[in-house]
């Protein structure tokens, strides 16, 4: 009796080991990570709205935040995309479609007694391996009419959102070695529609009774600093731009015969 069991043991051995190399573990399909929110807004009472999004593997940091207590209508989207080439909207004085990260696009309108206070903040994180740019909004109104848009891309040369599909190689690539002018690598760019940039956009027209400004900078240790500041106070109208764009290319290795006829 003995003799059966460890007979039926082993042989329940053997059939587990060949199931187990008969079913191997499914391979984990290619991801790519995506968040979308789109609103439609109308009435009158407490607003209260805020979004924060921290993404660090494509360096972003973005917050927006507004309260008040008024008459208020808004219409506005945000996506995000860790692959950019699967999110394509109009970039900051773009004609064209072009691949971001993020995108955020809004319009809104408000009158109250109570101030409508807010801000944004846009942020391509050094730490997390972005450029270090960002811009602020804050305001604090009665009265707003806004049309806003908000672009980021940050954008890792080998990473497989840049990757020319067909070669699988990173962006600029071509045979062995990297393109050696921006006119090539920006005729690639649009053939195969990747984003070998980092941009963060900013663009707003607005209209608004009471204090509206932003603040944006862009530092890199030892050999960049560049400051902005606008603040208004009053009655005013304003269209603004702010845009920091950084396009990587690889440096041109000069040629041994360079300046020489050889």
């Amino acid at each position: 009796m003995k003799g059966v069991v460890i007979a039926a043991i082993l042989v329940a051995a053997v059939l587990a080991c060949n199931l187990a190399s008969a079913t191997p573990p499914l391979k984990e399909p290619k991801q790519y990570e995506q968040y979308c929110e789109a609103q439609k807004v109308a009435g009158t009472g407490v607003v209260d709205i805020s979004t924060s999004i921290v993404d660090k593997k494509i360096a972003l940091e973005y917050y927006n935040v507004m309260a008040g207590d008024g008459d208020f209508e808004l219409d506005s989207e945000h996506l995000l995309s860790e692959n950019a080439s699967k999110l394509n909207r109009t970039g900051p004085n773009e004609s064209k479609s072009l691949p971001l990260n993020m995108y955020e696009s809004s319009k809104m309108t408000y009158s109250g007694s109570t101030p409508l206070v807010g801000g944004k903040y846009l942020h391509s994180k050094a730490f997390y391996g972005g450029i270090g740019a960002e811009v602020q909004e804050v305001f604090s109104v009665t009265e707003m009419e806004k049309d806003q848009k908000v672009f980021f891309s940050s954008t890792d040369p080998t990473g497989h959102w840049t990757a020319n599909p067909a070669t699988g190689k990173p962006w600029g690539w071509n045979g062995n070695s990297v393109n050696d002018t921006q006119a090539k690598a920006e005729k690639y760019n649009l053939e195969y529609n990747v984003s070998p940039t980092h941009l963060v956009g900013f663009e707003t027209r607005s209209s608004f009774n009471g204090t509206w400004g932003t603040d944006s900078k862009w530092h890199k240790i030892f050999y960049k600093d560049i400051k902005d500041h606008q603040s208004f106070t009053g009655n005013f109208e304003v269209e603004k731009l702010i845009k920091f764009h950084e396009a990587p290319f690889a440096e041109e290795k000069p040629s041994p015969c360079q300046g020489v006829d050889c």
